[in-house]
């Protein structure tokens, strides 16, 4: 399956974040995005945040009300295994190239959709960086920019150089 960018989204600063067609990623993220709390979210090793459909999808069976961009990422995707991306791994996003930073810590803003959300998407492996925890991927991953470009929905998802 190819990897495709299914929702670009941005907001004024908090959740959700809104689909709009296409956008240019800049060195600290998505031009027009903003963050409510700057001093949490964003920066450099913080610039684009990744959700992957499918793991929106499986929560979404669980009973929490999700769909693209409601935890707050800039990209979902589709057909990208989150499960086997590695921090360091480049990315490859419409005409930007990305590099994968870290896991994305949940936090008190996700309580929007329903108690235990937190401990579906995140434990103590992955906050250590653990890729074996079977949450590896479910909280969304950060990513730097390494390159700017343009990105918008429909666009190829590839992972260009991986890390091991």
């Amino acid at each position: 399956m190819q990897a495709t960018i299914l929702q670009v989204s941005i907001s004024l600063g908090g959740l959700p974040k809104y689909a709009v067609p296409q956008a240019y990623i800049a060195p600290l993220g998505l031009e027009g995005d903003r963050h409510a709390h700057p001093q949490i979210h964003g920066g450099p090793q913080k610039a684009v945040l990744l959700v992957s459909a499918e793991n929106l999808e499986a929560l979404a069976a669980l009973g929490f009300p999700l769909a693209p961009g409601a935890l707050g990422e800039n990209l979902t995707t589709r057909g990208l295994d989150f499960r086997q991306l590695r921090i360091g791994d480049r990315v490859r996003a419409g005409g930007a190239l990305l590099e994968i930073a870290k896991p994305r810590g949940p936090c008190s803003q996700l309580d929007i959709y329903g108690p235990g959300l937190a401990r579906e998407i995140y434990d103590s492996r992955v906050s250590a960086g653990d890729y074996t925890s079977p949450r590896w991927g479910m909280s969304g991953l950060y990513a730097a920019v390494l390159a700017p470009g343009p990105v918008a929905a429909g666009d190829i998802i590839a992972l260009e150089a991986a890390l091991a």
